[in-house]
């Protein structure tokens, strides 16, 4: 019977194999069809087939981190990692050019870094004779058949770190039990953010000595150092002028958040808003919209503010944190439209009050809670969202408590860090 269940597996890994491989021509016109907005994409396809460069020395961990929001969730991990065991190297991996941008802006040299190799045993096996990492940290669930059984058939421990799955990812690992449910248990340790995490992971079949619930590192975050930039913007902006922020906003949000400025401003004339899309692809054309939309608008990567500036964009990377801290009250995108929401907890830890909209179930855990803690508000639509803005528009006071208690509710959760770097080094073999 093992025998049977041995070949089954290997069968269906197989035809998943085949399948990938009949799908690569597609999966490279995409990213073509994306570099015409975004260059980047059409760069390094090399490393995509595991073309990656040599590590010599000492054996690496190896961090994947798919894009720009696991990288920033991963820095302070990486960042701990490196000062407390300067000895052992760090090879980052991601698929997307923001993600890229992100390690190479962060880290330099400190750190190895390519993108992560596509699903196909070629590709993983050329990797890993040019890498021969130690050990494998996966960042939240970017979880591939392939990538972790080939850590597996050589010895080489898969940590899931700040793991979540919510429960629509749940249903689609489900519907492939076959395949997902033996990558999962080749998985040595999966450290999920919360019980109900878990209580999934384990209805899918990993066993409980393999989950550690240890909490979410994004509580672990740091308030930025260039803070002071920030105050100059509030200052060219006009110091007295209330801001709102739309961050991490995708396809239809900025037209929505348009409007519900347009609405606002009639009443509240010196209204400054900050749009923050999610992909640099999208940068022109939100700007090109604002303008036709009729306000004044600026883009960060291009002029200084000014006091007549109606809608300020920000075209750069790495610097939401600092315009989160320039704003009086935050809107995090990814929520009035179906993609799951992001991060609330890092405008949060400025002590911002923190609005989405209805589709936050990749934080679903964590926006229950600061929502019972009342230092978030879910709205339905653009309709409630203006209503709500309106409200802390009309009680400063009450924006601000609602942001004191964001942060003191951050303040409450943190130590994840902590147990995870214990499990990263213990996966690694490091004393």
């Amino acid at each position: 019977m093992f025998y049977v269940w041995n070949s089954f597996i290997s069968m269906a890994r197989l035809l998943y194999s085949l399948l990938f491989y009949c799908l690569t021509p597609l999966i490279l016109l995409k990213l073509w069809q994306r570099g015409r907005q975004s260059p980047a994409y059409r760069r390094r396809w090399r490393e995509r087939f595991g073309f990656v460069p040599r590590c010599i020395g000492e054996r690496p961990i190896w961090v994947h981190a798919v894009s720009f929001g696991e990288t920033m969730a991963i820095i302070p991990l990486v960042e701990r990692l490196l000062a407390e065991n300067p000895q052992i190297p760090v090879f980052i991996t991601s698929m997307t050019p923001t993600g890229s941008e992100c390690v190479t802006t962060h880290f330099g040299d400190r750190v190895g870094h390519a993108y992560c190799p596509y699903d196909l045993p070629d590709a993983l096996s050329r990797f890993h004779r040019r890498v021969q990492p130690r050990s494998c940290v996966i960042v939240e669930t970017e979880l591939w058949p392939n990538l972790i059984h080939s850590c597996a058939t050589r010895a080489v421990p898969v940590l899931v770190t700040n793991a979540r799955l919510s429960e629509r990812s749940a249903v689609g690992y489900q519907r492939f039990k076959w395949l997902t449910k033996p990558m999962l248990q080749e998985i040595s340790v999966i450290a999920v953010q919360n019980q109900t995490d878990s209580a999934r992971f384990m209805a899918l079949g990993v066993a409980d000595k393999a989950l550690q619930v240890t909490g979410s590192i994004k509580f672990d975050i740091a308030v930025s150092e260039h803070m002071d930039e920030a105050e100059t913007l509030r200052a060219a902006w006009g110091a007295d002028r209330p801001v709102i922020i739309g961050a991490s906003t995708h396809e239809d949000e900025e037209a929505q958040l348009l409007e519900v400025f347009t609405n606002l401003q009639s009443r509240y004339h010196n209204l400054l808003l900050i749009l923050v899309p999610r992909h640099p692809e999208r940068f022109t054309t939100i700007y090109d919209q604002s303008v036709k939309a009729g306000f004044r608008t600026y883009r960060r990567s291009v002029s200084a503010p000014s006091v007549d500036c109606e809608v300020y964009l920000g075209d750069t990377m790495g610097e939401l944190m600092m315009l989160y801290s320039a704003a009086d009250i935050v809107f995090v995108g990814g929520s009035l439209i179906e993609r799951g929401g992001h991060n609330p907890l890092e405008p949060a830890v400025l002590a911002k009050p923190v609005l989405m909209g209805p589709h936050v179930y990749n934080f679903q855990h964590i926006v229950a809670t600061m929502e019972q803690e009342l230092a978030l508000q879910v709205v339905s639509d653009a309709q409630g969202l203006q209503q709500v803005l309106a409200e802390l528009l009309d009680h400063p006071e009450h924006a601000r408590a609602m942001g004191v208690r964001g942060r003191n509710y951050i303040d409450a959760n943190r130590g994840a860090l902590d147990q995870q770097l214990a499990l990263l080094k213990q996966q690694a073999g490091i004393q």
